[in-house]
């Protein structure tokens, strides 16, 4: 079988991603876009091309031997984005999982590298195929190698041969380094003969043939200007043309033979891209079951009970509540596990649910009790009509506690921290996806009294951990007690005013009518406003709008290419307007009609406690954190939010710009924490300082501005992510960053404070002494160190404005009782509380809720409490 040789161009085509795909974000706060575009290449090219042989090449950094024959080669060239720089180490990552071969060298550039080895593959009588979205790689185009460039997008690209090259240009492949030599390239700073474009370059060499002998016969060339031209710039287009040479001879050390691609397994790239949080590319990977090595399971015995005694509810018991279903609101519970220092027991469902003895037991503040997932056990029980108290230790809070980058929930990953192997997972017991199903009693029986014996081992162990890293208050006095808080918030659940939702579902379905008959007349056509091929036809083809971006369907309507187009058409802001109304419809009036319970009319979200890095919370089924609120039909949603019982109202509070004054105490910056004492408004208070303008000079769009780098320097945010917000130049965006410093100097103190003690710690925490672990802090790769950096100055803020609204909420549900009011807390979505409340109690908690918010941590500046009520959660605003 003939050899089949791809190689691709790394950089050139992490750039095109990059600009291509908006800049998306992980829930490690990665930046993902380069990383996905990328892979969707490489996957793509792996499937169509089926190559034998594969490698990607690499620039191995910004100087080459080019630099010696000009000082300025790619010199105009802006730094890369850091967004960008910090996906590089990762892109790697890919590479390897998928078995690609990788390779850079010093001193040379990619096109070198690929060059060389196209031309050794050649020689071995291979076929090559190079990909890149540098033409400049045009030159190596023959018999055998065909060149494809990347078009503006990522996965659609133009083929090169001789033919087609010469079909599109006039051209060999050896005369587009004489092309490059007569025009330049602005993009490497070649700098060309002034004055000569691509046109009188391709009728200079169709005639002459090349750059040398366009000068031997200098005289011939027609037209003064041009002769004049050519004959002042004679060095710099022998130059220019040198520079544009490909080194095909370069001094590389891997052989096409090291290029062997044997294909990839899935159990390889499906860590990575669960770490990175490619879903959808999960989603395509084609899982299959393989059969697992068993684990020796270390002996345990256990008792099957068939009448419960008080004798086996010990006070210290480990208690395991299993429950399996993702969605454990009302889901079965297969059985229970205890262990105590009498023994390990196995209880049957029906048994324990019977059981007088068990269910006062459960309830017993005083018997202390472990658990694994309380939050999980404590609502499935609530559903049984069962309440559980006097839970201690939680072993899931605690392994995220200890390692939060731990994204395997699993009991037996848990349980492995600390090298205990007397349990199997749950994926080996119950299944898997649709093979998932409960199997035999005996089975289940020993898998739950493993569980509770494994959780009574390990305990003290996970204990002695978290006072070790003085954090075992933090679960105890936060995140134990913040987890019967969420099982109550969740129990309770929000009522939902179903009929409201299904009008508002009919006033958009109404909107979209009109809109489409609006659209369809703007467009003089009708077609399927969903349909992009039908779409991009009417608004590239009928209409003449500028092409944008291409995919392998034809023209590319992605959001961000109508938004460039916006101020060419007005049908393109009512085809955004459409699509946005159609994702509330679908989205969040469908959506959330399903979630809706019957029988309660409400929706009994789950609240993520143990997911994020940082400490926040999040929900789930549905999502209530991602209601879109900027446009009016999506802030009207929250009209279907109301009060469970007549003649009670909706109260919200949130915490004004916590994050801020977060970083006011953390940094100790005086104009900060002066401008939080006297109550100014701290954007137009940045505005004035970055703009050097009194307070009545600051103008909407200053503030603006303002906004977005207060924001931004809370999440450490590059001069090109301000520039993308604000739509400004690097350069001017650079210039915020640096005034805003000059004006808030204790900022920047702490920013090169923190990333110092990250470096000596291996991790940072925040106000109550949350860790999250940094290990790329001190890595030599100058991209992931920059990522590590920006997280170690961003984990703190966010971390511990997380900590204060969780203390916050513990201290909320205990204030209600101790007022002995009726008013119940339903929600925590960001940095706000929504309740529900009689009227007559609406006095007191405008007193109650913002005394205990403000008063939840002591910081160096006063946290403010915003409130509102009103008879549905849109009008408490």
């Amino acid at each position: 079988m003939s050899k089949k040789v791809v190689l691709l161009d790394g950089n050139s085509i992490a750039y095109r991603a990059f600009f291509a795909l908006p800049l998306l974000n992980n829930d490690k706060g990665i930046h993902t876009n380069a990383i996905y575009g990328f892979t969707m290449m490489l996957l793509r090219i792996l499937e169509e091309e089926k190559p034998t042989h594969i490698l990607v090449a690499f620039d191995a950094g910004k100087t080459t031997f080019r630099h010696q024959t000009f000082a300025d080669y790619k010199g105009g060239r802006q730094k890369t984005p850091s967004e960008l720089s910090e996906q590089f180490p990762f892109i790697r990552e890919v590479l390897d999982a998928f078995h690609v071969k990788r390779y850079e060298l010093e001193n040379y550039e990619a096109d070198d590298i690929i060059g060389t080895l196209a031309l050794e593959a050649s020689k071995q009588g291979a076929n090559v195929k190079i990909i890149s979205g540098d033409r400049d790689l045009l030159q190596l185009v023959s018999t055998q190698t065909t060149v494809a460039i990347t078009r503006k997008g990522i996965t659609e690209v133009d083929e090169f041969t001789p033919e087609t090259l010469f079909e599109k240009y006039s051209l060999t492949p050896s005369q587009i380094i004489d092309m490059k030599g007569l025009m330049g390239d602005s993009s490497d700073n070649i700098p060309g003969v002034p004055g000569v474009g691509e046109k009188t370059a391709i009728k200079l060499l169709n005639e002459f043939k090349t750059v040398e002998q366009v000068y031997e016969n200098i005289e011939s060339v027609s037209g003064k200007k041009l002769k004049e031209k050519l004959e002042l710039n004679k060095d710099q287009a022998m130059m220019s043309k040198e520079l544009a040479t490909i080194n095909q001879h370069s001094p590389i050390k891997v052989s096409i033979d090291e290029m062997e691609f044997n294909g990839y397994t899935v159990d390889d790239v499906v860590p990575i891209f669960k770490n990175l949080g490619f879903h959808s590319l999960l989603d395509k990977m084609d899982v299959k079951e393989e059969a697992k090595e068993a684990v020796e399971l270390d002996q345990i015995s256990f008792e099957i009970v068939d009448v419960l005694s008080s004798d086996m509810l010990q006070n210290e018991s480990a208690l395991i509540v299993e429950v399996q279903e993702d969605n454990y609101h009302r889901a079965s519970i297969q059985g229970f596990g205890i262990q105590n220092e009498t023994g390990c027991y196995f209880v049957p469902t029906e048994l324990a649910l019977q059981s007088e003895v068990f269910r006062n037991w459960l309830a017993d503040e005083d018997m202390k009790k472990y658990t694994f997932d309380v939050k999980r056990a404590t609502v499935a029980l609530k559903w049984k009509g069962i309440d559980m108290r006097g839970v201690e230790f939680d072993l899931l809070i605690a392994a995220y506690l200890l390692d939060p980058a731990e994204t395997d929930k699993d009991f037996r990953t848990v349980a492995k921290m600390k090298a205990h192997h007397a349990v199997s997972s749950d994926e080996e017991v119950y299944g898997k996806g649709a093979k998932r199903m409960v199997p035999d009693d005996s089975v289940v029986a020993e898998h739950i009294s493993r569980k509770a014996h494994v959780l009574y081992e390990v305990k003290q162990s996970f204990v002695d951990e978290l006072q070790k890293n003085n954090q075992y208050d933090l679960l105890t006095d936060l995140e134990l007690p913040l987890s019967i808080v969420l099982a109550d918030m969740e129990y309770t659940g929000v009522h939902v005013d179903s009929s409201r939702l299904r009008d508002m579902g009919e006033e958009l379905s109404k909107k979209l009518k009109q809109m489409e008959t609006d659209i369809h007349q703007l467009a003089g056509a009708e077609f399927n406003i969903n349909s992009p091929k039908q779409l991009g036809v009417i608004l590239f083809e009928k209409l003449n709008l500028p092409v944008m971006k291409k995919t392998k369907t034809g023209y590319s309507t992605s959001a961000d290419v109508l938004e460039k187009l916006k101020h060419h058409h007005e049908i393109v802001e009512k085809i955004l307007q459409y699509r946005q109304i159609g994702k509330l419809y679908s989205t969040y009036i469908e959506g959330l009609l399903k979630v809706v319970y019957e029988d309660t009319s409400k929706i009994h979200t789950r609240f993520n406690q143990v997911l994020t890095q940082t400490g926040r919370l999040s929900s789930t089924e549905p999502n209530l954190q991602n209601i879109p609120i900027r446009l009016e039909e999506g802030r009207k949603i929250r009209q279907a939010f109301v009060p469970s019982e007549e003649g009670w109202m909706i109260f919200s509070a949130d915490y004004s710009q916590i994050e801020l004054r977060v970083l006011a105490h953390i940094a100790n910056d005086k104009g900060l924490m002066e401008a939080f004492h006297h109550d100014m408004d701290i954007h137009t208070k940045t505005a004035m300082d970055v703009f050097g303008v009194a307070k009545e000079e600051v103008t909407a769009n200053m503030r603006r501005q303002a906004k977005a780098v207060n924001f931004g320097i809370v999440y450490g945010i590059s001069d090109y992510g301000l520039s993308q917000n604000l739509n400004i130049t690097r350069k001017d965006a650079a210039s915020f960053i640096e005034k805003y410093f000059e004006s808030f100097p204790g900022v920047k103190e702490y920013m090169e404070r923190i990333v110092q003690e990250a470096k000596l710690q291996g991790y940072v925490t925040t106000l109550l002494n949350r860790r999250r672990y940094i290990p790329e802090i001190t890595s030599r790769n100058f991209n992931l160190r920059s990522f590590a950096e920006r997280t170690a100055m961003n984990t703190p803020i966010q971390g511990s404005a997380a900590d204060i609204i969780k203390k916050a909420m513990i201290d909320m549900y205990a204030r209600l009782r101790t007022e002995k009011v009726r008013a119940k807390l339903l929600l925590q979505v960001h940095d706000e509380l929504i309740f529900e409340a009689p009227k007559e109690e609406i006095e007191i908690l405008k007193t109650i809720v913002p005394d205990v918010m403000e008063h939840a941590i002591e910081l160096h500046v006063p946290l403010k409490v915003d409130y509102a009520y009103g008879p549905t959660w849109y009008d408490a605003k």
